[in-house]
């Protein structure tokens, strides 16, 4: 096997669960980080502790400075959507370097501003399901079983970093599947989360007490809706079967469980609204559609944003 080389830039808890992962397949793991956490990852290192197995990494390969990567085939993009744009500059560098880029945020507006950014030719699409966090010392819990990361294609010239990656990922402890249609596994994802993260923030509740009010279970079901009006406004196939699925999934969950943006709102930290169920808006925006109901839920959120 030959090993890719690989970067993460973003080594919260799904970057350094997925990176830690492929190092202990064998690959190579760079990791682009900021200070503090160059800091705290040359301190303590990192270690997986999770249900499918725990890992320590003993040899870890981290840079706060972009010129210090000489090789790179793919970039794994897993930071939150407020720090994209400060991304960019490095990713044109990595680019240049002959790498395609495999980002894992949430939400899609980040795809044509990496496309418009970098070229079409070098962004994938990806969607990670993972529920993980970091301790104090920068060390990942991974709670459930769901470690999934999708991606595919979205331009023909992209079949052989595909194919290496499927390569790359097979050995590794996760569960990863390629897709020749990752825009509609986008879209799934997008619609659920914004439903999800949105009531859940907005309301400060988990699922269970949402579910016990149906005026407020509604509201999910209403946000499905616009979701699907908006990705069909887009061309994309979204149906109601969807809609059927993502509520049955809802309705699935422990009743504790919450959204990580009404984690974060419940720790006073800064909150993904403005990629999530702003980025909705603007995508509506665009082709002269309007999302009430998530409109709402943005305006009822972004007092809390920071």
């Amino acid at each position: 096997m030959c090993a890719l080389n690989i970067v993460i830039i973003g080594a919260g808890a799904l970057g350094s669960y997925f990176g830690g992962r492929l190092q202990q397949a064998g690959q190579n793991v760079q990791y682009l980080v900021r200070k503090n956490r160059a800091k705290q990852l040359k301190e303590y290192g990192i270690s997986i502790t999770s249900p499918h197995g725990n890992y320590q990494f003993n040899d870890l390969h981290i840079t706060e400075n972009v010129n210090d990567i000489e090789k790179v085939e793919l970039v794994i993009l897993a930071v939150k959507g407020q720090h994209l744009q400060g991304t960019l500059t490095d990713l044109k560098f990595l680019v240049e370097k002959g790498a395609k880029v495999l980002p894992l945020l949430n939400g899609l507006e980040h795809i044509s501003i990496l496309q418009e950014a970098l070229g079409n030719e070098a962004v994938l699409g990806g969607s990670a399901f993972i529920i993980a966090t970091l301790d104090e010392k920068g060390h990942v819990i991974h709670s459930n079983e769901n470690h999934d990361l999708i991606y595919g294609p979205l331009h023909p010239s992209q079949k052989k970093i595909c194919d290496e990656f499927e390569q790359a990922a097979g050995s590794a402890i996760m569960k990863v599947s390629r897709t020749e249609n990752i825009l509609i596994r986008m879209w799934i994802k997008y619609m659920f989360i914004t439903a999800f993260s949105g009531v859940t923030t907005a309301s400060n509740l988990p699922i269970g007490t949402i579910r016990r009010y149906p005026e407020t279970n509604g509201l999910l079901e209403r946000v499905l809706v616009e979701m699907k009006e908006l990705a069909n406004a887009y061309d994309v196939g979204i149906t109601v079967e969807n809609i059927a699925q993502a509520l049955e999934n809802m309705s699935g969950l422990p009743d504790e469980s919450t959204s990580s943006m009404h984690q974060d709102r419940r720790k006073g930290l800064t909150l993904e609204v403005e990629h999530l169920q702003g980025g909705a808006l603007r995508l509506a925006d665009k082709v002269g559609l309007k999302l009430p109901v998530i409109g709402t839920l943005y305006a009822l959120i972004k007092p809390f944003e920071n």
